[in-house]
């Protein structure tokens, strides 16, 4: 039982609800544009998402496990805890990356053998550019392009291959569906890289907040979540639902009160929870408000 949880602590289930709001993201588009949302469909896109994510979350605590030794872990930053505390050999997450990585490519392969185009080159990139964000030999968090890499996988790479799953391609609704979340992610790796600033300074992980300084990196994190709350603020306006409205109101809170913690309680840890928080709300909250659109047709 220790083990098991040790690996379930190793696989950060909580991360894992980006992938599945961005399939939602995706799918309420299309559903919104008209197009037949097919579960069959759903369930080979959320597999293809998942088994990256999880990819992602193996791969990156056994690169990073010489460098997390000196990190101090919250529940949204530093790894898991699970390979350098010692609970589960370093090979375990390796091998569990590797099958994840297959079952991602059994799935884009699907959508390949299908004839679907879209969702292939998409699964493709989510795929190389999961791998890059720890993994040798591009290794992005640490040369500085690790907060661009995972805010382009999750909320515009993921929202487009559901997207085109259900029928939808590369148009000006999809980049309208993703910008706010983009945005918000990027807002998010700032909040949860703050509390290894430090250690990663230590270990020359070139992150944004390593190379812009911390009072530098709360100036761009304040006006990245204005510019996330505007662009949600955008979305529900134009979609025009009461339930829209409704749904846009989380982020614009969660924005508001982050925007005060970095003025009144900039600490790191406080800040990585709202960070997480933010973007949560706002991913869900144009989910919410495209699904919304979709039952008013």
């Amino acid at each position: 039982m220790r083990v098991l949880a040790a690996f379930v602590r190793l696989s950060r289930p909580l991360f894992l609800y980006g992938g599945f709001a961005g399939v939602a993201l995706g799918a309420a588009l299309a559903a919104s544009r008209g197009h037949r949302v097919e579960p069959w469909a759903y369930a080979w896109t959320q597999t293809l998402v998942t088994a990256f994510q999880l990819m992602v979350h193996y791969a990156n605590d056994y690169f990073d496990r010489h460098g997390d030794r000196a990190h101090e872990r919250t529940a949204w930053s530093g790894g898991s805890g699970a390979l350098v505390e010692g609970a589960l050999a370093p090979g375990v997450a390796l091998i569990a990356a590797a099958i994840c990585a297959t079952a991602g490519a059994e799935a884009t392969l699907h959508f390949a053998y299908g004839g679907n185009a879209t969702v292939a080159a998409a699964g493709l990139a989510i795929g190389l550019l999961s791998w890059a964000y720890s993994a040798p030999p591009l290794r992005l968090a640490s040369r500085g392009g690790g907060e661009l890499d995972a805010a382009l996988v999750v909320a515009v790479l993921v929202p487009l291959a559901a997207y085109a799953a259900f029928g939808g391609g590369l148009d000006r609704a999809l980049a309208r569906a993703v910008t706010a979340p983009f945005v918000a992610m990027l807002a998010m790796m700032l909040c949860v890289e703050l509390p290894d600033a430090g250690a990663d300074a230590a270990a020359q992980k070139r992150t944004v907040i390593v190379r812009f300084g911390i009072a530098q990196s709360w100036r761009m994190l304040m006006a990245l979540t204005i510019v996330a709350v505007w662009l949600t603020a955008d979305v529900v306006i134009h979609l025009g639902t009461a339930a829209g409205f409704a749904a846009g109101v989380p982020s614009a809170a969660a924005g508001a009160w982050l925007v005060w913690r970095i003025y009144r309680d900039p600490r790191p840890a406080s800040l990585a929870f709202w960070g997480v928080a933010f973007y949560a709300a706002t991913v869900t909250g144009v989910a919410a408000a495209y699904a919304a659109a979709a039952a008013a047709r």
